[in-house]
């Protein structure tokens, strides 16, 4: 079955991945150009595909699967990639790709028990930090200036510390109202005076 327009969106921007990786480690004076490019496109097209989806009305369980799936991508790929050019802190993106880790995780213990948990605005929210200091990272060596500092930090050093905090904020979100839905759901399976449902 061949995707449809919203998945294909979310299927290039995980191919865009490894091509991002390369033109990062690249080496070539135009290198960092092309990298924010491909990152800036592959980005933009995360609300695209979403947008295309509800207005089509094309919302399937491959999209629902690739969308998150292509979002984590981007950005871990981006990290690691980071790290390697001495860009950023190693314990830094390990903190972001813990937090992505056991979210997945604990979607996929919500989604034994029948519960959806629906993504809330801080998920949103940490996204788009998460989308400006990996951008704001990838031109630091070119646009932004060493001199350009705010009580004695860089200003790619607060983008990264307010992704950081978003980014562990959405988690605990994301775990508190897991919780509570899942601990109303085993209350409904366990209450003795809960009313079965009717077999017609």
């Amino acid at each position: 079955m061949r995707p449809n327009l919203p998945n294909s969106i979310s299927l290039f921007r995980v191919l865009m991945v490894p091509v991002l990786m390369v033109a990062m480690l690249v080496d070539e004076p135009a290198s960092d150009i092309i990298a924010i490019i491909i990152f800036l496109v592959a980005a933009g097209s995360d609300s695209l595909d979403g947008y295309l989806a509800r207005r089509r009305h094309q919302t399937t369980v491959m999209g629902a699967f690739l969308d998150p799936l292509a979002d984590k991508l981007l950005v871990i790929a981006a990290l690691v990639t980071l790290v390697e050019l001495n860009e950023l802190s190693a314990w830094v993106a390990m903190v972001v790709i813990a937090r992505e880790l056991a979210v997945s995780g604990l979607r996929m213990v919500a989604a034994v028990q029948n519960t959806v948990i629906s993504a809330s605005n801080w998920g949103k929210i940490k996204t788009t930090s998460q989308m400006v200091a990996v951008a704001a990272l990838i031109i630091e060596p070119r646009w932004l200036k060493p001199e350009w500092t705010l009580a004695g930090r860089s200003v790619t050093w607060y983008l990264v510390m307010i992704m950081l905090v978003l980014t562990v904020l959405s988690g605990l979100d994301y775990f508190v109202r897991a919780r509570q839905q899942l601990r109303g759901r085993l209350s409904e399976k366990t209450d003795p005076d809960a009313v079965p449902p009717r077999e017609d």
